[in-house]
């Protein structure tokens, strides 16, 4: 019966974007770790990700829940050292603290929707 309630868009994309957040969050780190790694290549939640998400929900072809975000190498990264390696350190912080940025939006985003309906349900505002 609650399951109807969780079907909204808003709360679907929300859902997705965040799983993606996360998912970044975890390319970005391995980054990271790997800046100093020989022959390492940059890698990123896949592009086509959002693409399709976005085309996906304005067509309703797909319920959001069964696209999940991939990690692939990054084709447009420069090579940045001589040994091929391809991760620029300051510009992985900046998109660490970028996603961070969306993350918390994000689960501002699902947190207030929990609230709404747990307000509706009680017809408390439990702040």
């Amino acid at each position: 019966m609650i399951e109807p309630i969780f079907q909204s868009a808003n709360y679907q994309m929300a859902g997705r974007l965040l799983d993606m957040a996360v998912i970044r969050h975890e390319a970005i780190a391995s980054n990271i770790a790997n800046a100093e790694t020989p022959g390492y290549r940059r890698v990123d939640v896949d592009p086509d990700f959002v693409r399709v998400l976005r085309t996906t929900q304005a067509k309703m072809a797909m319920p959001a829940s069964e696209l999940a975000a991939s990690v692939v190498a990054d084709q447009h990264a420069r090579t940045v050292r001589p040994d091929g390696n391809s991760v620029e350190i300051e510009n992985e912080l900046l998109e660490m603290s970028r996603n961070t940025v969306e993350y918390d939006f994000l689960t501002d985003v699902v947190s207030s929707h929990i609230k709404h309906l747990r307000t509706a349900i009680t017809g408390r505002n439990t702040s």
